[in-house]
C-alpha cells in the first residue's frame, strides 16, 4: 500500500514478515523479489514497515504499525538505544543474539571459503553482558543530537526551524551514526562499570558550571576534544582528558578536580591535540597524577596499559578467547611459534611459557614497546618482537634466520591478512595455524586462500561485544602437505 504525502510518496509495506538479521543489526525481510532491511526489528516480528530508501535490489525501512512482537525480542535496557550507533541488538534476548552470531560466521566460511562447517562448535558467550568493556572514548561537542524530547524547545527562523537560543547545545558522548559531526549527549552507558558514568557526567557538569568550551568538528574551534577512561580487573582507573589546546589555568583546575573528586583514579593524564583528528598516537601524554598506565592481569600475568596501548577491551572475554587459541595450538613445550599482529604481545607473552619460543611482529612500534615491557614485567625470556609492516617483515630471510615455525597465530585487523602474507605462510608450511579474526568475511576470503596447503579442523566462534553483531572467530588450520 502508498499514500502521497507533501514531500513525496511514502510506501508502506504491510504484514511483512522478518526472517533475518543483518550484520548491521537490522531485520531482514522479503517482499516480492526485494530485500528489506528494518530498522530495530526482531526475526519472528510481523509489521507494516514504511520504505524510506530503496534500491534496485534492497530498501531500507523503519516500522510503522507492528502487529506481532517476536519471541525473540525483548526491551531494550538503554534509554539511548536507536539514536546511539552502539549496542544494536538490544531488542532481542541474548541467546538469540548468539544464535544468530554463530549462524553469520557460519554462513561467510561457508560461502566465502566453501568450507565444511558441521563440526563447527558452540559460540562462548560473554558471562557478563553489560558493563563489559574496560575502555571506552567520547566525545566533546557543541553541536548535541536533538532527540525528539528536544523539539517543543525550537523556535520557527526563516529557514524553519532551529534550536531555542536559550538551549544547551553542548553534549559529551558517542557519535550518532552518519552525523561525524553530531554527538549524542549520553546520561547512563551500560557498556562500562562504575566509575565511568560518574566520571563522565561529573566532567560535563564541571565544564558547563566553569565555561569551557566543548569542540566544534566542523570549524575545529573550543577546548575541550575527547575523554578516554580505562578500568582493569585489579580496580585501577586511567582518565585521559584530549585537549584543543593549552589554556593551563584551565587544564589544571579540571585535572585537580578529578584528583580531588575521584581520588580512585590511579592515573590521570591529559593530552594537547592540535590536529583536525582524534587520533592520539602521535601525541605526547602528560601525567598530572598517579601513573602513565594502569596493570591488567591475567593467570598471573601482569600487562601494563598505557593511554595508547591496544588491549581487548572485554578483559574477562579475552581471557576466553586466549585460551581457545592456546587450546587449538595443542603445545606440548617445544614448539617454536610466530604470533602475527601480536599488538602489545598479549597473546605471546599468555602461550610463552608454554612453549620453546615465540616471535612476534606488529606494525605499531609502540605496541612492541609494550609487549617487551610486558615480558620484561612477568620474567619472560623466551619472546621477542618486531615492529613492522607485516609483509615486509615476514620474508624468507626473517623465516631462515629464526627458524620455521611449528606453530602460527595470526591476529590480525578487520581487513584480514595481507595477500603477501597469506602466500608467505603458504611457503612456510608451517604445521598449524590458529587464526583469530574479528571480521569472519575476511577470514573467510584468507581461508579460501590457504585451502592450498591446509585443512580447517576446528571452528568456535566467541561473543566479546554483547548486544552487537560483532563476534570473533578462531579456526584450527593443519597443514595437509598438498
Amino acid at each position: 500500500m502508498s499514500r502521497n504525502r507533501k514531500a513525496g510518496v511514502v510506501t508502506i509495506i504491510p504484514d511483512l514478515s522478518i526472517i533475518d538479521i543483518a550484520e548491521e543489526g537490522k531485520g531482514v525481510g522479503k517482499a516480492d523479489e526485494l530485500v528489506i532491511f528494518v530498522e530495530k526489528a526482531v526475526p519472528g516480528d510481523i509489521a507494516d514497515v514504511r520504505i524510506i530508501k530503496k534500491k534496485k535490489n534492497f530498501a531500507e525501512a523503519v516500522i510503522e504499525n507492528l502487529h506481532k512482537k517476536s519471541e525473540l525480542r525483548t526491551d531494550p535496557f538503554c534509554q539511548h538505544f536507536g539514536t546511539c550507533g552502539g549496542c544494536k541488538w538490544q531488542q532481542m534476548e541474548y541467546d538469540a543474539q548468539l544464535k544468530f552470531k554463530q549462524k553469520n560466521v557460519e554462513a561467510a566460511l561457508q560461502r566465502l571459503a566453501k568450507i565444511d562447517t558441521s563440526s563447527m562448535e558452540p559460540i562462548l558467550g560473554s558471562v557478563e553482558n553489560k558493563y563489559y568493556r574496560n575502555k571506552l572514548e567520547y566525545t566533546f561537542s557543541n553541536k548535541r543530537w536533538l532527540n525528539k524530547e528536544d523539539m517543543p524547545e525550537k523556535v520557527e527562523s526563516s529557514e524553519g526551524e532551529s534550536p531555542s537560543a536559550s538551549m544547551d547545545m553542548n553534549a559529551l558522548g558517542f557519535h550518532v551514526p552518519l552525523r561525524f559531526d553530531k554527538i549524542l549527549d549520553i546520561q547512563h552507558c551500560y557498556l562500562q562499570a562504575e566509575p565511568s558514568n560518574s566520571i563522565r557526567n561529573d566532567v560535563r557538569e564541571y565544564a558547563l558550571q566553569h565555561g569551557l568550551t566543548f569542540y566544534d568538528l566542523r570549524n575545529h574551534e573550543g577546548n575541550l576534544r575527547n575523554l578516554i577512561i580505562r578500568t582493569s580487573s585489579t580496580g585501577e582507573i586511567m582518565v585521559v582528558v584530549v585537549f584543543a589546546y593549552i589554556e593551563q589555568e584551565q587544564i589544571d583546575a579540571m585535572m585537580e578536580h578529578l584528583k580531588n573528586r575521584f581520588p580512585e583514579i590511579t592515573a590521570l593524564l591529559y593530552i594537547e591535540n592540535q590536529k583536525k583528528n582524534d587520533t592520539i598516537f602521535d601525541q605526547e601524554v602528560i601525567t598530572y597524577a598517579g601513573r602513565d598506565h594502569i596493570f591488567e592481569e591475567m593467570e598471573g600475568l601482569k600487562f601494563k596499559i598505557g593511554a595508547k596501548s591496544f588491549y581487548q577491551t572485554n578483559s574477562d572475554q579475552a581471557h576466553e578467547l586466549y585460551k581457545i587459541t592456546k587450546e587449538f595450538a595443542g603445545f606440548t613445550g617445544d614448539e617454536l611459534v610466530y604470533d602475527l599482529y601480536t599488538g602489545a604481545g598479549t597473546i605471546a607473552n599468555f602461550v610463552a611459557r608454554s612453549v620453546k619460543q615465540v616471535v612476534g611482529i606488529e606494525y605499531v612500534p609502540t605496541a612492541i614497546e609494550d609487549a617487551k615491557f610486558n615480558s620484561n614485567l612477568n620474567g619472560i625470556d623466551n619472546a621477542i618482537f618486531y615492529a613492522g609492516d607485516m609483509k615486509d617483515i615476514l620474508t624468507r630471510e626473517f623465516i631462515a634466520e629464526h627458524g620455521k615455525p611449528d606453530v602460527v597465530i595470526t591476529d590480525p585487523p578487520r581487513a584480514g591478512m595481507h595477500a603477501d602474507v597469506v602466500e608467505r605462510l603458504l611457503e612456510m608450511e608451517t604445521e598449524k595455524i590458529v587464526y583469530v579474526s574479528c571480521n569472519a568475511a575476511t577470514q573467510a576470503r584468507d581461508l579460501a586462500l590457504l585451502k592450498e596447503k591446509y585443512e580447517v579442523v576446528r571452528i568456535k566462534p566467541v561473543d566479546m561485544f554483547p548486544h552487537t553483531q560483532h563476534v570473533e572467530n578462531v579456526v584450527l588450520l593443519k597443514f595437509t602437505g598438498n
